[in-house]
């Protein structure tokens, strides 16, 4: 589970395999919540996650939306710079 990226206590995964379990996602993990996330949306798949955390990860995928969708495609993956 290579590590994207990490900001404001997040850390922002993406699973290895992931023709296993499509749609296209990531899973953001904080001290106490582990979420997936749609690449396609930004909005979380299942689970609960805090609200300002939320907003914090779907900007992420928003600003980043390309370079994960590849990242998901192609299994290569690259450390995406944090959140300002």
């Amino acid at each position: 589970m290579p590590t994207i990226s990490h900001f404001y206590g997040i850390i922002i995964v993406m699973y290895l395999r992931n023709k296993e379990h499509n749609p296209p996602h990531i899973h953001a993990i904080t001290q106490d919540f582990d979420a997936p996330f749609l690449i396609a949306t930004g909005e979380i798949m299942e689970g609960e996650f805090p609200p300002k955390a939320k907003a914090l990860v779907k900007e992420f995928i928003l600003k980043y939306q390309k370079e994960l969708n590849q990242m998901w495609e192609t299994e290569q993956y690259i450390k995406l710079p944090p959140l300002d």
